[in-house]
């Protein structure tokens, strides 16, 4: 596939999650929601080849073709998020959360993040970025990926933290969760119904994937 991507001018592939069976050998089902990535580094390991590539638009799958040999798609790109002003309290109580879990998170396991990484300026890009350093599973990710508003990116980036971070501090914790963590849990679930009324599809006002009639995207390799 390596191959292929490189004889590329973009130099692009797209990445989703695999739903069930295993990556290598053939059979998986795979979830229809994803990213396309650029290939930005190149490197020799010993006999294998490192890849840097960083995760750009998202896409979702119109239909998979035959692998040949590895998985191809006809995909569609998803709508950007757009951004409100009226977002703004949102985002930064996202911000409060996710920086708190992260602190949080890294006294019980390593983590590849701090919590007080720099995000970008722009509202939407450090939205995103939230979502990436969260302590949060694959899965809960994914559902991000395929939020329809910033408005639902963000509530559900809370809830989704909010919950992992409950799971672990009960996880390492003696008790089901130390006095100020259950502090922190209340003062962010009195929010709740709040966030509730912005969750869905109403939102910012993005479509869902793209009107019923567009024509779908180029074929992308997938892994």
């Amino acid at each position: 596939m390596l191959a292929r991507v490189l004889a590329e001018e973009a130099a692009e592939f797209g990445v989703v999650l695999i739903e069930r069976g295993r990556e290598a050998g053939g059979g998986e089902q795979r979830f229809g929601i994803g990213t396309v990535a650029r290939i930005e580094q190149l490197g020799a390991l010993d006999d294998d080849i490192a890849v840097i590539a960083r995760g750009g638009r998202r896409v979702e799958v119109v239909h998979w073709l035959d692998d040949d040999p590895h998985p191809m798609a006809v995909v569609r790109d998803l709508p950007d998020l757009e951004w409100d002003e009226s977002l703004r309290p949102l985002r930064e109580q996202a911000e409060r959360v996710v920086r708190r879990a992260v602190a949080r998170a890294s006294e019980f396991v390593e983590l590849p993040w701090d919590a007080d990484a720099e995000l970008s300026d722009d509202p939407v890009e450090s939205s995103w970025q939230l979502a990436g350093i969260a302590p949060i599973g694959p899965l809960d990710e994914l559902a991000l990926l395929g939020s329809t508003s910033l408005a639902q990116l963000l509530s559900r980036l809370m809830d989704f933290t909010i919950g992992t971070g409950e799971a672990i501090a009960s996880a390492f914790a003696e008790d089901d969760l130390d006095a100020e963590l259950q502090a922190a849990l209340d003062a962010e679930s009195g929010g709740g119904e709040d966030r509730g009324a912005d969750d869905g599809d109403g939102g910012d006002g993005d479509g869902s994937g793209g009107d019923a009639g567009e024509d779908p995207g180029p074929d992308v390799p997938g892994r």
